[in-house]
């Protein structure tokens, strides 16, 4: 049994590592897609209803991936809000394009993703986990 510790210790090192890695790359590849879009919008001289919201969806990333540098812990809740805006973004800029039925489905998605993080919250606050 000892022989093995060493090796899960090595294992979850690599693993942890990794993990460190994936986090910088995302937080590098967000922050390119932020100065894109700026400057997506400094060029257009526009700013428009539908780059808010993707800036927005980039400030959710950025706070997931602080959190998780500072607690090593990553909140089910930062995806749900960031699926919700993204959908949002999409009704807004497919509008002219999206029929009734599809506008109410999506609508519908948004109600249940928002649903879910009160569940999360109500859940979170009653049965806590225990540390």
């Amino acid at each position: 049994m000892d022989m093995k510790r060493p090796a899960s210790r090595g294992v979850m090192r690599s693993l942890h590592i990794i993990e460190w890695v994936g986090l910088l790359l995302i937080t590098i590849a967000t922050m390119v897609a932020m100065w894109q879009e700026v400057m997506l919008m400094v060029h257009r001289q526009e700013v428009l209803l539908q780059d808010i919201l993707l800036l927005f969806i980039y400030l959710e990333i950025f706070t997931m991936v602080g959190l998780y540098f500072s607690s090593g812990k990553l909140p089910v809740r930062y995806p749900v809000y960031i699926a919700m805006v993204a959908i949002a973004r999409y009704i807004i800029i497919g509008l002219k394009d999206l029929d009734g039925w599809s506008m109410v489905a999506l609508s519908l998605a948004i109600l249940v993703l928002a649903l879910a993080v009160l569940v999360i919250r109500y859940g979170h606050t009653r049965m806590p986990y225990a540390e």
